[in-house]
């Protein structure tokens, strides 16, 4: 059996050999197909790993709360008629932060944030970066993790104490050969201390486009007291309670204080369960919508929902792809049983000749299946380095990421397999009902 296993093999493959153009002709659409596949699973994969990525950095079930800056409120309807003032909101502020974790029992943490535009200077180099004043729930939240240093300490904290830690992207421009911690550097007009250096943090365009997201690297946190009373506190409207002349950077904050009126930047709420994410949203709307007397000056956004829409998105378009891929495979199925037809019928002395000297039924189905099996294994092969190729291609001129998982490989070539062994069944078996007599009187 296994003698004359290997013998029809043999003679499938010589049949092959015998006929290479004819054989890379109907393998293209196997090639094709295999490769098509291989590629959309590569862009679908990196898609998915991409969400996943960017829900690391949002956090897996917290609420963004930006401020509306320039809100054009309405006016009060009872006084509408009449020319009535404006509804007055104080802004997105500290108290809201507040209201919102002793109200809602949902809520697992609060992170208030003020971002600053400013500039660090050190040994006469100076750099443009973002001065960020946070508590110390914030790190937690946002994924990000101290490379060496300290956290802020209450008594930090509490005396608004001039220490910052720094982005990894700060140190490596900074710092670049020397160790950043205890250093002291200029932001803006005020000297602070390095306590802590951040690790790292993969930020990619897409995330900062689509959620909002900043390079994290290029921060300098301080604890948002420091912020509030060293640098800017637009909650107030007296001078600086230190005494320090104002630089060029505070006076433009200022001027800017009526387009800006808001005291926070950002405020991101971590809930308990996701779950209950619609639900605390919509809890902290109406919650806000009061405290600012009905002016709706802020923007509540889920970016786990949006990550979620973003990912169905994308699946439903691979799927898509992958289904015409899927169409490809069948189609250059089809071409090998077409190809497979007319070689029976061009090969009928030959099919005479093997049944006339001993061969059996049996054999000459195992041969022709053989042959589309050889067709369908070598189209695959082929196409799983050129669909490898075309997913690194892709990666490299759309900047889009790409995965070849091991089990996309497997699949279509297993797909490709049995494409070769379900459509060389008919030929095969036309082949073994000829007439030993009528094949070898067949010209």
């Amino acid at each position: 059996m296994r003698e004359r296993l290997l013998m029809n093999l043999t003679i499938a493959w010589e049949a092959l050999v015998a006929n290479r153009l004819r054989s890379v002709l109907t393998a293209l659409g196997i090639i094709f197909g295999v490769a098509a596949v291989i590629t959309m699973l590569a862009i679908g994969r990196g898609a998915q790993v991409e969400i996943l990525r960017q829900i690391e950095l949002v956090g897996v079930n917290n609420i963004e709360i930006k401020p509306v800056v320039e809100q054009k409120d309405e006016p009060i309807p009872a006084l509408a008629k009449g020319g009535g003032k404006r509804k007055f909101s104080k802004g997105l502020d500290l108290e809201d932060a507040r209201a919102i974790a002793q109200t809602l029992p949902s809520v697992a943490a609060v992170s208030p944030e003020v971002i600053l535009d400013n500039y660090v200077i050190y040994e006469g180099r100076r750099r443009s970066a973002k001065l960020i004043g946070v508590e110390p729930d914030f790190f937690a939240l946002a994924n990000i993790e101290l490379r060496k240093g300290q956290m802020f300490s209450r008594h930090q904290i509490r005396h608004a104490e001039p220490v910052c830690i720094i982005g990894n992207g700060i140190k490596k421009k900074v710092f670049p050969r020397s160790d950043a911690l205890g250093k002291r550097i200029k932001v803006g007009q005020k000297w602070l201390t390095v306590i802590g250096v951040n690790r790292n943090i993969e930020v990619t365009d897409q995330a900062q486009e689509n959620l909002g997201i900043r390079n994290y690297n290029l921060d300098i946190y301080t604890p948002l007291n420091t912020l509030l009373v060293r640098y800017l506190n637009r909650a107030k409207l007296k001078a600086d309670p230190n005494g320090e002349e104002e630089d060029e950077e505070d006076e433009k904050n200022k001027s800017d204080k009526n387009k800006n009126y808001h005291q926070i930047d950002r405020l991101v709420v971590k809930v308990d369960q996701t779950e209950l994410l619609s639900a605390t949203a919509d809890v902290i709307s109406r919650l806000l919508k009061r405290l600012h007397n009905g002016v709706v000056d802020f923007e509540i956004v889920i970016p786990m929902q949006l990550l979620e829409q973003q990912q169905r998105t994308k699946d439903i378009f691979n799927l898509v792809l992958s289904a015409i891929a899927g169409i490809s495979l069948l189609v250059g199925g089809i071409g090998i049983m077409n190809i497979m037809l007319a070689s029976v019928t061009e090969r009928t002395r030959e099919i005479g000749t093997r049944l006339a000297i001993g061969a059996k039924k049996e054999d000459i189905i195992q041969q022709f299946l053989l042959e589309a099996l050889l067709i369908s294994l070598s189209g695959g092969l082929i196409g799983v380095v050129l669909g490898v190729v075309a997913a690194q291609m892709v990666s490299e001129l759309a900047d889009i990421d790409t995965i070849v998982a091991p089990s996309s490989i497997f699949i279509s070539f297993g797909v490709a397999s049995a494409i070769g062994i379900i459509f060389g069944i008919s030929p095969a078996r036309k082949a073994a009902q000829k007439n030993p007599v009528e094949s070898l009187r067949y010209e």
